[in-house]
Protein backbone atom coordinates (compact mmCIF):
# COMPACT_ATOMS: atom_id res chain seq x y z
CA UNK A 1 0.00 0.00 0.00
CA UNK A 2 2.81 2.37 0.89
CA UNK A 3 4.51 1.53 -2.44
CA UNK A 4 1.33 2.38 -4.37
CA UNK A 5 1.07 5.80 -2.61
CA UNK A 6 4.70 6.55 -3.47
CA UNK A 7 4.09 5.75 -7.16
CA UNK A 8 1.06 8.04 -7.16
CA UNK A 9 3.11 10.81 -5.53
CA UNK A 10 5.91 10.55 -8.11
CA UNK A 11 3.39 10.43 -10.95
CA UNK A 12 1.72 13.60 -9.72
CA UNK A 13 5.06 15.36 -9.43
CA UNK A 14 5.96 14.30 -12.99
CA UNK A 15 2.63 15.59 -14.26
CA UNK A 16 3.26 18.93 -12.54
CA UNK A 17 6.65 19.21 -14.25
CA UNK A 18 5.10 18.47 -17.66
CA UNK A 19 2.32 21.00 -17.07
CA UNK A 20 4.83 23.64 -15.96
CA UNK A 21 6.96 23.00 -19.03
CA UNK A 22 3.85 23.29 -21.19
CA UNK A 23 2.87 26.58 -19.58
CA UNK A 24 6.39 27.91 -20.07
CA UNK A 25 6.33 26.91 -23.71
CA UNK A 26 2.98 28.65 -24.13
CA UNK A 27 4.51 31.81 -22.64
CA UNK A 28 7.36 31.97 -25.10
CA UNK A 29 9.52 29.24 -23.67
CA UNK A 30 10.38 27.98 -27.17
CA UNK A 31 14.08 28.49 -27.81
CA UNK A 32 14.74 31.35 -30.22
CA UNK A 33 16.41 30.54 -33.54
CA UNK A 34 19.99 31.81 -33.67
CA UNK A 35 22.80 32.05 -36.21
CA UNK A 36 26.36 30.72 -35.84
CA UNK A 37 27.34 33.82 -33.86
CA UNK A 38 24.57 33.20 -31.37
CA UNK A 39 22.51 36.18 -32.54
CA UNK A 40 18.75 35.72 -32.49
CA UNK A 41 17.25 35.49 -35.99
CA UNK A 42 14.36 37.88 -36.58
CA UNK A 43 11.83 37.30 -39.37
CA UNK A 44 10.73 40.41 -41.29
CA UNK A 45 7.62 40.40 -43.48
CA UNK A 46 8.04 42.56 -46.59
CA UNK A 47 5.13 43.57 -48.85
CA UNK A 48 6.14 44.27 -52.46
CA UNK A 49 4.21 45.40 -55.54
CA UNK A 50 4.23 43.10 -58.55
CA UNK A 51 3.34 39.56 -59.49
CA UNK A 52 4.63 36.66 -57.41
CA UNK A 53 7.52 34.88 -59.10
CA UNK A 54 7.71 31.11 -59.62
CA UNK A 55 11.23 30.92 -58.17
CA UNK A 56 10.65 33.50 -55.45
CA UNK A 57 10.87 31.02 -52.56
CA UNK A 58 14.07 29.56 -53.99
CA UNK A 59 15.69 32.99 -54.28
CA UNK A 60 14.55 34.11 -50.83
CA UNK A 61 15.92 30.89 -49.33
CA UNK A 62 19.31 31.88 -50.77
CA UNK A 63 18.86 35.44 -49.49
CA UNK A 64 18.05 34.13 -46.02
CA UNK A 65 21.14 31.94 -45.94
CA UNK A 66 23.18 35.09 -46.41
CA UNK A 67 21.38 37.59 -44.19
CA UNK A 68 20.80 35.19 -41.29
CA UNK A 69 24.56 34.92 -40.85
CA UNK A 70 25.23 38.55 -41.75
CA UNK A 71 22.71 40.40 -39.55
CA UNK A 72 20.46 37.80 -37.90
CA UNK A 73 17.46 38.44 -40.16
CA UNK A 74 15.36 36.31 -42.46
CA UNK A 75 12.68 37.45 -44.90
CA UNK A 76 9.13 36.55 -45.72
CA UNK A 77 7.98 38.21 -48.97
CA UNK A 78 4.32 38.97 -49.69
CA UNK A 79 3.28 40.34 -53.08
CA UNK A 80 0.18 41.90 -54.61
CA UNK A 81 -0.27 42.57 -58.34
CA UNK A 82 0.03 45.98 -59.95
CA UNK A 83 -3.71 46.51 -60.10
CA UNK A 84 -4.38 45.11 -56.62
CA UNK A 85 -1.55 46.51 -54.50
CA UNK A 86 -3.20 49.78 -53.49
CA UNK A 87 -6.37 48.13 -52.25
CA UNK A 88 -4.51 45.24 -50.63
CA UNK A 89 -2.22 47.54 -48.65
CA UNK A 90 -5.16 49.62 -47.46
CA UNK A 91 -6.59 46.45 -45.94
CA UNK A 92 -3.23 45.29 -44.54
CA UNK A 93 -2.55 48.67 -42.91
CA UNK A 94 -6.07 49.44 -41.69
CA UNK A 95 -6.74 46.02 -40.16
CA UNK A 96 -3.48 45.93 -38.21
CA UNK A 97 -1.94 42.93 -39.96
CA UNK A 98 1.50 41.84 -38.80
CA UNK A 99 4.08 43.19 -41.28
CA UNK A 100 7.39 45.02 -41.10
CA UNK A 101 8.29 46.53 -44.50
CA UNK A 102 6.33 47.67 -47.53
CA UNK A 103 6.81 49.31 -50.91
CA UNK A 104 5.31 52.79 -51.10
CA UNK A 105 5.54 55.74 -53.49
CA UNK A 106 3.68 58.75 -54.83
CA UNK A 107 1.43 56.63 -57.06
CA UNK A 108 0.82 53.37 -55.12
CA UNK A 109 0.25 52.77 -51.39
CA UNK A 110 0.44 56.56 -51.10
CA UNK A 111 3.53 57.55 -49.14
CA UNK A 112 2.36 60.99 -48.05
CA UNK A 113 -1.08 59.88 -46.87
CA UNK A 114 0.23 56.85 -44.96
CA UNK A 115 2.97 58.89 -43.30
CA UNK A 116 0.47 61.55 -42.27
CA UNK A 117 -1.91 59.04 -40.72
CA UNK A 118 0.83 57.36 -38.66
CA UNK A 119 1.00 54.05 -40.53
CA UNK A 120 4.76 54.35 -41.16
CA UNK A 121 7.56 54.54 -38.62
CA UNK A 122 9.50 57.78 -38.26
CA UNK A 123 13.07 56.63 -38.89
CA UNK A 124 15.30 59.70 -38.52
CA UNK A 125 17.03 58.48 -35.35
CA UNK A 126 17.51 54.99 -36.81
CA UNK A 127 19.10 56.03 -40.12
CA UNK A 128 21.31 58.98 -39.20
CA UNK A 129 24.49 56.92 -38.75
CA UNK A 130 23.89 54.38 -41.54
CA UNK A 131 25.97 54.00 -44.67
CA UNK A 132 22.88 54.26 -46.89
CA UNK A 133 21.99 57.64 -45.39
CA UNK A 134 25.43 58.97 -46.30
CA UNK A 135 25.44 57.45 -49.81
CA UNK A 136 21.95 58.24 -51.18
CA UNK A 137 21.51 61.62 -52.89
CA UNK A 138 20.27 64.10 -50.29
CA UNK A 139 17.38 65.22 -52.49
CA UNK A 140 15.84 61.76 -52.18
CA UNK A 141 16.00 62.09 -48.39
CA UNK A 142 14.53 65.58 -48.64
CA UNK A 143 11.61 64.23 -50.65
CA UNK A 144 11.17 61.44 -48.09
CA UNK A 145 10.47 64.01 -45.38
CA UNK A 146 6.87 64.71 -44.38
CA UNK A 147 6.46 67.66 -42.03
CA UNK A 148 10.21 67.51 -41.52
CA UNK A 149 10.33 63.82 -40.55
CA UNK A 150 11.48 60.81 -42.56
CA UNK A 151 9.16 57.81 -43.00
CA UNK A 152 10.77 55.79 -45.79
CA UNK A 153 14.06 54.74 -47.37
CA UNK A 154 14.15 55.93 -51.00
CA UNK A 155 15.28 53.69 -53.84
CA UNK A 156 18.03 55.75 -55.47
CA UNK A 157 17.32 55.86 -59.21
CA UNK A 158 16.45 58.64 -61.66
CA UNK A 159 15.25 61.58 -59.58
CA UNK A 160 13.51 63.75 -62.16
CA UNK A 161 10.47 63.45 -64.38
CA UNK A 162 11.63 62.94 -67.99
CA UNK A 163 8.74 62.40 -70.45
CA UNK A 164 10.01 61.28 -73.86
CA UNK A 165 8.81 60.59 -77.39
CA UNK A 166 9.71 57.01 -78.28
CA UNK A 167 10.23 56.31 -82.01
CA UNK A 168 10.53 53.01 -83.85
CA UNK A 169 14.08 53.11 -85.19
CA UNK A 170 13.18 51.33 -88.43
CA UNK A 171 11.16 54.34 -89.66
CA UNK A 172 13.57 56.91 -88.24
CA UNK A 173 16.37 55.35 -90.28
CA UNK A 174 14.25 54.77 -93.37
CA UNK A 175 13.12 58.40 -93.63
CA UNK A 176 16.16 60.02 -91.99
CA UNK A 177 13.98 61.68 -89.36
CA UNK A 178 15.92 64.17 -87.14
CA UNK A 179 14.56 62.95 -83.81
CA UNK A 180 17.08 65.04 -81.85
CA UNK A 181 15.28 68.13 -83.13
CA UNK A 182 11.81 66.87 -82.14
CA UNK A 183 10.65 67.85 -78.65
CA UNK A 184 7.26 69.57 -78.51
CA UNK A 185 3.99 67.98 -79.55
CA UNK A 186 3.86 70.37 -82.50
CA UNK A 187 7.34 69.26 -83.68
CA UNK A 188 5.85 65.83 -84.50
CA UNK A 189 3.35 67.03 -87.10
CA UNK A 190 5.33 66.79 -90.40
CA UNK A 191 6.63 63.35 -89.50
CA UNK A 192 3.22 62.02 -88.47
CA UNK A 193 1.93 63.22 -91.83
CA UNK A 194 4.83 61.49 -93.61
CA UNK A 195 4.24 58.14 -91.88
CA UNK A 196 0.50 58.37 -92.54
CA UNK A 197 1.17 58.78 -96.26
CA UNK A 198 4.11 56.40 -96.68
CA UNK A 199 3.31 53.62 -94.18
CA UNK A 200 -0.44 52.82 -94.28
CA UNK A 201 -0.05 49.79 -91.96
CA UNK A 202 1.61 51.88 -89.23
CA UNK A 203 -0.15 53.94 -86.55
CA UNK A 204 1.70 57.29 -86.66
CA UNK A 205 1.03 58.12 -82.98
CA UNK A 206 0.04 55.09 -80.91
CA UNK A 207 -1.68 55.94 -77.62
CA UNK A 208 -3.42 53.97 -74.86
CA UNK A 209 -5.80 54.86 -72.05
CA UNK A 210 -2.85 55.48 -69.70
CA UNK A 211 -1.55 58.32 -71.89
CA UNK A 212 -1.57 61.87 -70.61
CA UNK A 213 -0.64 64.76 -72.85
CA UNK A 214 2.59 66.61 -72.00
CA UNK A 215 1.99 68.61 -68.83
CA UNK A 216 4.35 71.48 -68.13
CA UNK A 217 3.66 71.79 -64.43
CA UNK A 218 4.05 70.03 -61.10
CA UNK A 219 0.60 68.54 -60.55
CA UNK A 220 0.62 68.64 -56.77
CA UNK A 221 -2.95 67.39 -56.65
CA UNK A 222 -4.16 66.54 -60.14
CA UNK A 223 -5.42 68.73 -61.85
CA UNK A 224 -4.03 71.51 -59.61
CA UNK A 225 -0.40 72.57 -59.34
CA UNK A 226 2.42 74.98 -60.18
CA UNK A 227 3.81 75.57 -63.67
CA UNK A 228 7.48 74.66 -64.12
CA UNK A 229 9.69 77.72 -63.80
CA UNK A 230 7.06 79.78 -61.98
CA UNK A 231 8.99 81.24 -59.04
CA UNK A 232 5.87 83.14 -57.93
CA UNK A 233 4.38 79.74 -57.00
CA UNK A 234 0.95 80.63 -58.34
CA UNK A 235 -1.46 77.71 -58.01
CA UNK A 236 -3.45 76.95 -61.16
CA UNK A 237 -5.94 74.54 -62.63
CA UNK A 238 -3.94 72.87 -65.42
CA UNK A 239 -6.93 73.02 -67.79
CA UNK A 240 -7.03 76.80 -67.51
CA UNK A 241 -3.43 77.23 -68.67
CA UNK A 242 -2.84 78.37 -72.25
CA UNK A 243 -0.32 75.55 -72.74
CA UNK A 244 -2.84 72.82 -71.94
CA UNK A 245 -5.59 74.42 -74.03
CA UNK A 246 -3.21 74.53 -77.00
CA UNK A 247 -2.09 70.94 -76.39
CA UNK A 248 -5.64 69.60 -76.37
CA UNK A 249 -6.43 71.42 -79.61
CA UNK A 250 -3.34 69.90 -81.24
CA UNK A 251 -4.28 66.42 -80.03
CA UNK A 252 -7.75 66.81 -81.51
CA UNK A 253 -6.22 67.94 -84.80
CA UNK A 254 -3.97 64.84 -84.90
CA UNK A 255 -6.87 62.55 -84.04
CA UNK A 256 -9.07 63.92 -86.85
CA UNK A 257 -6.16 63.64 -89.28
CA UNK A 258 -5.95 59.91 -88.53
CA UNK A 259 -2.55 60.08 -86.86
CA UNK A 260 -3.87 58.60 -83.60
CA UNK A 261 -5.47 55.16 -83.20
CA UNK A 262 -9.25 55.47 -82.88
CA UNK A 263 -9.44 53.37 -79.70
CA UNK A 264 -6.77 55.40 -77.87
CA UNK A 265 -9.04 56.42 -74.97
CA UNK A 266 -9.80 52.79 -74.06
CA UNK A 267 -6.88 50.78 -75.48
CA UNK A 268 -4.35 48.74 -73.52
CA UNK A 269 -0.86 48.47 -74.96
CA UNK A 270 -0.80 45.91 -77.75
CA UNK A 271 2.83 45.28 -78.60
CA UNK A 272 1.86 43.75 -81.93
CA UNK A 273 0.59 47.12 -83.20
CA UNK A 274 3.09 48.76 -85.56
CA UNK A 275 3.65 52.31 -84.38
CA UNK A 276 5.90 55.22 -85.30
CA UNK A 277 5.88 57.17 -82.04
CA UNK A 278 4.41 56.92 -78.57
CA UNK A 279 5.15 58.55 -75.20
CA UNK A 280 7.11 57.13 -72.30
CA UNK A 281 8.38 58.20 -68.89
CA UNK A 282 12.09 58.17 -69.54
CA UNK A 283 15.49 57.91 -67.93
CA UNK A 284 19.00 57.46 -69.31
CA UNK A 285 19.19 54.45 -71.67
CA UNK A 286 15.42 53.90 -71.39
CA UNK A 287 15.32 53.01 -75.08
CA UNK A 288 17.31 49.83 -74.33
CA UNK A 289 14.61 48.70 -71.89
CA UNK A 290 11.74 49.69 -74.17
CA UNK A 291 13.36 48.02 -77.16
CA UNK A 292 13.85 44.80 -75.23
CA UNK A 293 10.18 44.79 -74.17
CA UNK A 294 8.89 45.57 -77.67
CA UNK A 295 11.24 43.24 -79.53
CA UNK A 296 12.69 45.89 -81.84
CA UNK A 297 14.97 48.93 -81.57
CA UNK A 298 13.64 52.33 -80.59
CA UNK A 299 15.15 55.79 -80.19
CA UNK A 300 13.91 58.48 -77.82
CA UNK A 301 14.05 62.23 -77.36
CA UNK A 302 13.03 64.33 -74.31
CA UNK A 303 9.82 66.35 -74.55
CA UNK A 304 10.86 68.99 -72.00
CA UNK A 305 13.54 69.76 -69.43
CA UNK A 306 13.83 67.31 -66.57
CA UNK A 307 12.37 68.62 -63.32
CA UNK A 308 12.62 67.21 -59.81
CA UNK A 309 9.30 67.18 -57.95
CA UNK A 310 8.08 65.45 -54.82
CA UNK A 311 6.22 63.01 -57.04
CA UNK A 312 9.26 62.11 -59.13
CA UNK A 313 11.62 61.86 -56.15
CA UNK A 314 9.09 59.68 -54.32
CA UNK A 315 8.95 57.23 -57.19
CA UNK A 316 9.94 54.31 -54.94
CA UNK A 317 10.51 53.93 -51.20
CA UNK A 318 10.41 51.22 -48.57
CA UNK A 319 8.59 52.12 -45.35
CA UNK A 320 8.60 50.39 -41.97
CA UNK A 321 5.43 49.57 -40.07
CA UNK A 322 4.92 52.01 -37.19
CA UNK A 323 3.89 48.97 -35.09
CA UNK A 324 6.85 46.73 -35.98
CA UNK A 325 8.50 44.87 -33.14
CA UNK A 326 11.86 45.07 -34.89
CA UNK A 327 12.59 48.66 -36.01
CA UNK A 328 16.39 48.38 -35.58
CA UNK A 329 16.59 45.13 -37.54
CA UNK A 330 14.33 46.51 -40.29
CA UNK A 331 16.64 49.52 -40.76
CA UNK A 332 19.74 47.31 -40.55
CA UNK A 333 18.30 45.12 -43.30
CA UNK A 334 17.40 48.08 -45.56
CA UNK A 335 20.90 49.46 -45.07
CA UNK A 336 22.30 46.11 -46.21
CA UNK A 337 20.02 46.01 -49.27
CA UNK A 338 21.22 49.44 -50.32
CA UNK A 339 24.95 48.92 -49.65
CA UNK A 340 25.72 45.21 -50.11
CA UNK A 341 26.42 44.37 -53.77
CA UNK A 342 25.95 40.62 -53.44
CA UNK A 343 22.58 40.88 -51.67
CA UNK A 344 21.29 43.62 -53.97
CA UNK A 345 21.99 41.61 -57.12
CA UNK A 346 20.65 38.39 -55.64
CA UNK A 347 17.35 40.12 -54.89
CA UNK A 348 17.34 41.84 -58.26
CA UNK A 349 18.40 39.13 -60.70
CA UNK A 350 18.02 35.89 -58.78
CA UNK A 351 20.64 33.18 -58.34
CA UNK A 352 23.91 33.40 -60.25
CA UNK A 353 24.47 30.33 -62.40
CA UNK A 354 20.74 29.68 -62.58
CA UNK A 355 18.92 32.89 -63.48
CA UNK A 356 21.98 34.75 -64.77
CA UNK A 357 25.71 34.55 -65.35
CA UNK A 358 28.47 37.11 -65.55
CA UNK A 359 28.66 38.32 -69.12
CA UNK A 360 31.74 37.45 -71.11
CA UNK A 361 33.06 39.92 -73.65
CA UNK A 362 35.56 39.34 -76.46
CA UNK A 363 39.00 38.82 -74.99
CA UNK A 364 41.54 41.60 -75.31
CA UNK A 365 45.07 40.78 -76.46
CA UNK A 366 46.39 40.28 -72.94
CA UNK A 367 43.58 37.90 -72.07
CA UNK A 368 44.05 36.00 -75.32
CA UNK A 369 47.72 35.57 -74.56
CA UNK A 370 46.76 33.99 -71.22
CA UNK A 371 44.22 31.76 -72.93
CA UNK A 372 41.17 32.94 -71.02
CA UNK A 373 38.08 35.07 -71.77
CA UNK A 374 37.67 38.50 -70.25
CA UNK A 375 34.72 38.77 -67.89
CA UNK A 376 32.96 41.97 -66.91
CA UNK A 377 32.41 41.70 -63.16
CA UNK A 378 29.43 44.05 -63.23
CA UNK A 379 27.70 42.86 -66.41
CA UNK A 380 25.14 40.06 -66.48
CA UNK A 381 23.78 37.76 -69.14
CA UNK A 382 20.27 36.60 -68.30
CA UNK A 383 19.32 32.96 -68.68
CA UNK A 384 16.20 33.39 -70.80
CA UNK A 385 14.83 29.96 -69.83
CA UNK A 386 14.93 30.44 -66.06
CA UNK A 387 14.79 34.26 -65.99
CA UNK A 388 11.05 34.19 -66.67
CA UNK A 389 10.67 32.39 -63.34
CA UNK A 390 12.23 35.31 -61.47
CA UNK A 391 11.78 38.75 -63.00
CA UNK A 392 11.12 41.47 -60.45
CA UNK A 393 10.87 45.23 -60.83
CA UNK A 394 14.35 46.21 -59.70
CA UNK A 395 13.41 49.61 -58.24
CA UNK A 396 10.83 48.09 -55.88
CA UNK A 397 13.44 46.56 -53.58
CA UNK A 398 16.12 49.22 -53.28
CA UNK A 399 18.52 51.56 -55.04
CA UNK A 400 19.82 50.81 -58.53
CA UNK A 401 23.40 51.92 -58.33
CA UNK A 402 24.70 48.68 -56.77
CA UNK A 403 23.03 46.49 -59.39
CA UNK A 404 24.97 44.99 -62.27
CA UNK A 405 24.09 46.17 -65.78
CA UNK A 406 22.78 43.95 -68.56
CA UNK A 407 25.18 42.80 -71.25
CA UNK A 408 23.68 45.19 -73.83
CA UNK A 409 23.99 48.19 -71.50
CA UNK A 410 27.02 50.47 -71.12
CA UNK A 411 29.31 49.69 -68.23
CA UNK A 412 29.04 53.30 -67.00
CA UNK A 413 25.22 53.27 -66.96
CA UNK A 414 24.86 54.24 -63.31
CA UNK A 415 27.49 56.96 -63.57
CA UNK A 416 25.35 58.44 -66.34
CA UNK A 417 22.28 58.20 -64.08
CA UNK A 418 24.12 60.14 -61.39
CA UNK A 419 25.06 62.81 -63.92
CA UNK A 420 21.42 62.92 -65.02
CA UNK A 421 20.31 63.40 -61.42
CA UNK A 422 22.91 66.11 -60.81
CA UNK A 423 21.74 68.05 -63.87
CA UNK A 424 18.01 67.72 -63.12
CA UNK A 425 16.41 71.03 -62.13
CA UNK A 426 14.34 71.28 -58.97
CA UNK A 427 10.83 72.55 -59.63
CA UNK A 428 10.05 75.69 -57.59
CA UNK A 429 7.49 73.63 -55.65
CA UNK A 430 9.92 70.81 -54.77
CA UNK A 431 9.68 70.08 -51.05
CA UNK A 432 6.13 71.37 -50.60
CA UNK A 433 3.56 68.90 -49.25
CA UNK A 434 -0.12 69.72 -49.56
CA UNK A 435 -2.23 68.95 -46.48
CA UNK A 436 -5.44 67.57 -47.98
CA UNK A 437 -7.43 67.54 -44.76
CA UNK A 438 -9.18 70.95 -45.15
CA UNK A 439 -10.37 70.06 -48.67
CA UNK A 440 -10.39 66.25 -48.64
CA UNK A 441 -14.02 66.06 -49.79
CA UNK A 442 -13.38 68.30 -52.78
CA UNK A 443 -10.19 66.49 -53.78
CA UNK A 444 -11.93 63.13 -53.55
CA UNK A 445 -14.28 64.26 -56.32
CA UNK A 446 -11.50 65.09 -58.79
CA UNK A 447 -10.86 61.44 -59.62
CA UNK A 448 -14.36 60.86 -60.97
CA UNK A 449 -14.19 63.98 -63.14
CA UNK A 450 -10.81 63.01 -64.56
CA UNK A 451 -12.02 59.46 -65.22
CA UNK A 452 -14.97 60.86 -67.15
CA UNK A 453 -13.11 63.39 -69.28
CA UNK A 454 -9.34 63.00 -68.96
CA UNK A 455 -8.61 60.04 -71.25
CA UNK A 456 -10.85 61.25 -74.07
CA UNK A 457 -9.50 64.82 -73.97
CA UNK A 458 -5.84 63.85 -73.67
CA UNK A 459 -6.01 61.47 -76.64
CA UNK A 460 -7.91 63.92 -78.87
CA UNK A 461 -10.90 61.57 -79.00
CA UNK A 462 -13.37 64.40 -78.29
CA UNK A 463 -13.57 68.07 -79.28
CA UNK A 464 -12.07 70.24 -76.50
CA UNK A 465 -14.28 73.16 -77.54
CA UNK A 466 -17.26 71.10 -76.47
CA UNK A 467 -15.85 68.93 -73.67
CA UNK A 468 -13.36 71.20 -71.91
CA UNK A 469 -16.16 73.52 -70.65
CA UNK A 470 -18.02 70.43 -69.39
CA UNK A 471 -14.94 69.27 -67.50
CA UNK A 472 -14.43 72.74 -66.01
CA UNK A 473 -18.07 72.93 -64.96
CA UNK A 474 -17.81 69.63 -63.08
CA UNK A 475 -14.51 70.61 -61.47
CA UNK A 476 -16.11 73.85 -60.27
CA UNK A 477 -19.06 71.92 -58.89
CA UNK A 478 -16.64 69.61 -57.08
CA UNK A 479 -14.95 72.60 -55.45
CA UNK A 480 -11.72 73.19 -57.37
CA UNK A 481 -11.67 76.91 -56.50
CA UNK A 482 -11.66 76.03 -52.80
CA UNK A 483 -8.76 73.60 -53.37
CA UNK A 484 -6.76 76.21 -55.28
CA UNK A 485 -7.36 78.77 -52.52
CA UNK A 486 -6.29 76.34 -49.80
CA UNK A 487 -3.21 75.17 -51.70
CA UNK A 488 -2.18 78.77 -52.39
CA UNK A 489 -2.51 79.59 -48.71
CA UNK A 490 -0.37 76.62 -47.70
CA UNK A 491 2.29 77.19 -50.35
CA UNK A 492 2.58 80.88 -49.43
CA UNK A 493 3.19 79.86 -45.81
CA UNK A 494 5.71 77.24 -46.95
CA UNK A 495 7.54 79.78 -49.14
CA UNK A 496 7.68 82.29 -46.27
CA UNK A 497 9.16 79.67 -43.93
CA UNK A 498 12.02 78.71 -46.25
Amino acid sequence: MMKFKMIKRFAAAGLAVVMTAGLLAGCGGKKAETNSSGDEIVELTWWQIGDAQKDQDQVIEKVNEYIEEKIGVKLKINTAGWGDYDQKMQVVINTGDDWDLCFTCSWANNYLQNANKGAFLQIDDYIKDTEMYKNIDGRFWEAAKVQGKTYGVPSEKEIGSMPMWVFTKEYVDKYEIPVDEIHSLEDLEPWLKLIKEKEPDVVPMYLTSSYSAPIYMDLIQNPVGIEYGDDTLTVKNVFETEKMKSTLETMRKYYLAGYINKDAATASDDKSVKRFVTKGDGQPYAELVWGKDLGYEVVATPIMDTYVTNISARGALTAINAQTKHPEKAVEFLNLVNTDEYLRNLLNYGIEGEHWDKAEVPADEAAKAEGKPYVYENKVKLNEETRKNYSVSYWVQGGLFNTYVLENEPVDKWATFKEFNDSSVEAPSFGFDFDLEPVSTEVAGFGNVMDEFGKSLYTGSVDPEEYLPKLQEKLEATGIDKVIEEMQKQIDEWKASK
